[in-house]
Formats: C-alpha cells, structure tokens, sequence
C-alpha cells in the first residue's frame, strides 16, 4: 500500500475513507516539499541518512555494539608524545604483570591436578579459574588505559540457580573464557620478558627509535588482549545484548504498567467514585426536590461521558484499535491530525508486519511528533515509511530549530533504548538551527509469522 496525507491540523480523514492525493503508479509523490521524502533505496537497514555527520555513522563492517574498540591513535614521532610515554609504560609494567601471572597460573595447575584425586582438587581448579578471570579484568583495565583497546567484559559464568554445589563446579570447569585467560598469562611472560628488556635498553642507546619500537611491540600485545581477553565469540556478544534488550524491555513494562495505574487511579477511578456519590444524593433528592435531582442526574451524564472520554484516552495509549483494525497507515494518519503542526505523511507498505513491529513504529512515530510539537518550533513535518528487504525504516524530518541529542532520561534517549531492545536503531541528525531528520529502523516481521499454526511455504 502506497499513500500519502498532507494533513493540517483539525482535518481528519474518515476511517473509511482511501487516502487521498495517492501518485499514480510510477510517478513520484507529489505535493512534498523539495527534499521531503527520500528514495525507497537510499537508506540500507545498515546505513544512516546520506547527509548523517559521520559521528552518527557506523564503522564500515562493524556490528551493532562492537565487542573491541581501538581509539585512534597518533602516529609515533622523535619527540616522545603522551600515546608514546603510556605505551613505554606499560611495555615496563608488563613483566612484573606477568610474573605474578604466570606464578599464579603454574602454581594453581601443578597443585590443581596433584589434589584432583582427592575431594578438593576440582574445586581448587574451578576457583583458580575464577581467579584468572579477575587477571583478566586487570590486564583489560591497563590495556583500556595505557593502550586505548576498549573489550567489553564477557558475560559471567552460566550455571543453573538454584542446582548447587555440582552444577557451579561443571560450569565453572568448562568455562572458556577462564582458559583462555590462563593461557594469556602463560604466553604473556616470555613476550613481556622479551620487550621489557628491549623497552629499557632502547631508552638509554636507542631512543630515537623507541616510539616506533614501542609502537610496533604494543600492537603485538594489542593483538593479545583483543584476541585472549575478549568475550569468546559472537554469540557470547549476542547473549549480552539479549540480556540488556530484556533488561529494558522489562523495565519498559513496569514503567508502562505504574503509568496505567496511575491514570486509572487519578483519573477514571476519581471520576466514577464522585459519580457513586452524586448519583447517591440524587436519589436521596428524588422525592423531596425533583428538580435539583433531575439537575444532579444531568451534571452525572456528563461525568460519565467524560470518564469515557478518559478511558478511550487510556486504552488509546496501550494500544489503539484502529491499529489492530486497520494497520499502521491509517492508524499514523490518525496521529498526525492530532499534531499541533501540519504533517505530511506517506506510507509504503504492501503487506502489514508483525503486531509488535506495528505497535513499535506507532508510539515512536507518537514520541516522535510529541517532541516535535513541544521543543522544535517546527512549521511543517514529514514522516516517510516503507519497507526494505528485512527492515521497517520510519523517516521524520521536521523544519525547527533543531538540536535534538538523546540525553539520559530524555524521550530520545528511552526510544533508543527501546529500538536496540528489538534489534533496531534510531540514527539522529539535528544541527544547531535545524533541519532535524531522525531514522528509526525496525526488524520486519510479516504479520502472519507469529500466529500460531503458521507455516511458510
């Protein structure tokens, strides 16, 4: 379905109604402003607005949230920099790192596998494994500090809640991120005997050379920690990120549920209960003053026309009818008449995704236009939304005043979080002085994929 609504505020389109101003096939919108809707292909699920700046790009063939960062780092020169001087030392710090390392992972084996015919030698070894992890988190730190390499903390050891002893220690004792570290500290010691000795010799005969020579080691150990140190594959990584999407989508829930309550509460609830008591002194009125009863009968049908009111507000906000009704195109078109700014609208959409995906796109395109009609000063928006391959993409430019940054706490900042939950993302463009243009990209889902019973093909 193609369609698009120019619609100013006060002008709604009866439900029933086809859209109107809808191009003929082939020929482009008309009726937008210059630049108001961009082509179908020009946004890959992968890829901002072309005219995005380039810190609200991705990294050409990185994934969404990246297990290991290398900041930029300045290229080595004669005179000695900062960069240089971290790298120096932490090539010096190095050997006593790996001494202890090493003594530490060599003792905890040879004692390990002596007691492990007895009772405590498998437990010995499940504890010294949790020990390597907390050298792991050391050597993580000084790379993070002295190096610039950022490697997220892999996930914690997974055992069953509430299975005991057993089921900690076979967890524990398979845990791969534990060897791994273990065997960082064993290969670290002879590398860091090695550039320790040539750190400190070049500082007195070979100076000159030394931010290259530091350089050169420093990406050898770079190499390491990225390598030994990192969470273990990309499924451990997409663990994580499922455990904060739930994490969200929960606190999202409870949030939403405390919002409902309180509303249901300060509002509907109040309203009936006066209700209760006006209907009460009308009857007690009924036969000793008619008219003032029939008065408090009438002042009542107004109260319950405005708890109705207030109720289809509410239920509204959960989730509109008109959406499981009719999809997401006439459900926008609905939202974009109750916009304080005229709102040009147009919807590509051949087939209806999954309800989820749908209620998703309505309240951000919801949040959306809130933010625009309270803080941008905005004469005119647009909202464009089509369909790639696997994505929903949601484009909203609005002409205001811009700066628009998702700062902790801000709706943005919440739409974000919501977004990354489900595997899509919100790309914001918004320089001082306007125009703002914000992309919202959504995983598709075809409607009919999660109804039970259904099968493809």
């Amino acid at each position: 379905m193609t369609a698009r609504l120019d619609v100013p505020p006060g002008d709604v389109p009866p439900e029933d109604a086809p859209p109107r101003d809808a191009p003929p096939p082939g020929a482009p919108p008309h009726g937008a402003p210059s630049g108001s809707a961009p082509p179908r292909d020009a946004f890959p699920h992968d890829a901002p607005p072309p005219d995005a700046p380039p810190h609200d790009r991705p990294h050409p063939g990185a994934p969404p949230h990246a297990a290991v960062r290398q900041e930029e780092l300045p290229p080595p020169r004669p005179v000695f920099s900062g960069q240089t001087w971290r790298e120096i030392a932490y090539l010096l710090t190095s050997l006593p790192m790996a001494v202890i390392a090493f003594c530490y992972v060599a003792t905890w084996l040879y004692v390990g596998a002596v007691m492990a015919v007895t009772v405590i030698g498998l437990p010995l070894l499940a504890l010294g494994l949790v020990g390597c992890r907390q050298l792991g988190k050391v050597e993580r730190a000084r790379a993070r500090a002295l190096l610039r390499v950022h490697v997220e903390q892999p996930t914690p050891i997974r055992h069953r809640t509430h299975g005991g002893f057993f089921p900690w220690l076979w967890a524990t004792l398979k845990d791969p991120v534990g060897w791994r570290h273990a065997l960082y500290a064993t290969v670290r010691l002879p590398w860091g005997v090695t550039t320790f000795v040539v750190t400190f010799v070049s500082l007195f005969v070979a100076w000159p050379l030394l931010p290259w020579l530091a350089r050169w080691m420093t990406h050898v150990d770079r190499a390491m920690v990225r390598g030994l140190l990192a969470p273990s594959d990309e499924l451990e990584r997409r663990i994580a990120q499922l455990e904060a999407g739930r994490a969200v989508v929960t606190d999202t829930a409870s949030a939403d549920l405390r919002r409902i309550e309180r509303d249901l509460h300060d509002g509907a609830q109040a309203r009936l209960v006066a209700l209760a008591m006006d209907l009460g002194l009308a009857r007690e009125k009924l036969t000793e003053d008619p008219e003032t009863a029939a008065r408090m009968v009438d002042e009542a049908h107004g109260e319950v026309k405005l708890a109705l009111q207030e109720l289809r507000d509410l239920a509204r906000g959960i989730h509109p009818a008109i959406l499981t009704d009719r999809g997401l195109g006439p459900t926008l078109a609905t939202l974009t008449n109750r916009c304080t700014i005229p709102v040009t609208l147009t919807t590509d959409l051949p087939q209806r995704p999954a309800p989820a995906i749908e209620a998703i796109a309505y309240f951000t395109v919801s949040e959306l236009l809130q933010n625009i009609s309270k803080h941008s000063n905005a004469h005119h928006a647009t909202i464009d939304i089509w369909r790639t391959t696997d994505r929903l993409l949601l484009h909203v430019t609005d002409n205001g005043q811009g700066g628009a940054t998702p700062h902790p706490g801000t709706g943005l900042a919440g739409l974000t979080e919501r977004l990354t939950s489900v595997d899509g993302q919100l790309l914001i463009h918004s320089p001082t002085g306007g125009p703002t243009t914000i992309t919202a990209e959504l995983p598709w889902r075809d409607a009919d994929a999660g109804r039970p019973g259904h099968r493809k093909g």
